[in-house]
């Protein structure tokens, strides 16, 4: 297959499974991208590789070609940052052994999360989330968001997120994730490709944004995510641009976790602008076809 140029591609290098924090199984996730007309995908979830090889037999059982890939949680000027990895050896020992580390906190976090929601009323906060987990190292904000609409103490996920966990709120605990040295690392050393996701989520000013991208350069990072289902229009045109100021590839991908939750689904997003160069360009000889 030929995987330029970009504009032609309904390429879909971010989403979740229950492997993280989504809400379906790798196999109905590579079964949901190929019924949506996505023509490469990978699937990123937390901190994690274990659903690696499954999305790839399904992704390929489907005639669907496929891109491993993470998302790892970095630690930078105070604010938690997603590092995408694609086309790396999803076996590498130091890469599972980093991501391993990085989960490591979990656990005590999400119990200080129910603590402080028990504060405020909402009790057995912890067993409740966990019902919602399919991988407890990777217990998450998003397990607890599950359980308080399912008590009825919120309406919908957005909801629960402004009221109880996010900074300042009851739910809110920070973790201290990977370096952002580290992380990058991890996944160029185990021959793929690091990409900033969804850049435009972060509240950092202009001058810590120009820090994350010199700093993520200057680790060997490649790429940066600029359509994606957390940006606006505005922000595909300043990160477009962004692109071609730190000469960095461009992905694309929904950030898709749940028919239920998400609002952007699986190979719905607009294409990349042919005047960027696409990340899957860079990874051609790491994408698995089928046979």
């Amino acid at each position: 297959m030929n995987f330029s140029p970009a504009g032609v591609l309904n390429a879909d290098l971010h989403c979740h499974s229950s492997v993280s924090d989504g809400t379906l199984c790798p196999e109905d996730l590579a079964a949901r991208a190929q019924a949506n007309g996505v023509q490469l995908w990978a699937l990123t979830d937390h901190d994690e590789v274990g659903g690696q090889h499954r999305a790839r037999a399904a992704a390929l059982s489907l005639g669907l070609p496929y891109l491993t890939g993470t998302e790892i949680s970095v630690t930078f000027a105070g604010e938690t940052v997603h590092i995408v990895g694609l086309g790396f050896d999803p076996d590498d020992a130091a890469l599972v052994d980093g991501l391993a580390r990085t989960r490591g906190g979990r656990e005590a976090r999400a119990r200080e999360m129910a603590e402080g929601l028990a504060r405020v009323g909402i009790r057995g906060a912890y067993e409740g989330a966990l019902k919602y987990v399919g991988n407890p190292e990777l217990i998450s904000r998003t397990h607890f968001a599950r359980f308080l609409v399912e008590v009825g103490a919120c309406r919908d996920t957005q909801e629960v997120f402004r009221k109880y966990l996010t900074e300042g709120k009851p739910g809110y605990v920070p973790h201290r994730w990977a370096s952002l040295r580290d992380a990058v690392g991890w996944i160029v050393n185990a021959g793929g490709v690091a990409v900033v996701a969804h850049p435009g989520r972060y509240k950092f000013t202009a001058n810590e944004e120009y820090a994350l991208f010199s700093e993520f350069r200057e680790f060997g990072g490649r790429g940066v995510e600029v359509v994606t289902g957390s940006h606006t229009q505005q922000d595909y045109v300043k990160y477009a641009a962004l692109a071609q100021e730190f000469d960095l590839l461009a992905s694309r991908g929904s950030d898709f976790h749940s028919p239920d939750e998400s609002h952007t689904d699986l190979g719905a997003l607009p294409y990349l602008s042919g005047t960027l160069r696409p990340v899957w360009e860079a990874l051609a000889d790491r994408v698995h076809l089928p046979s």
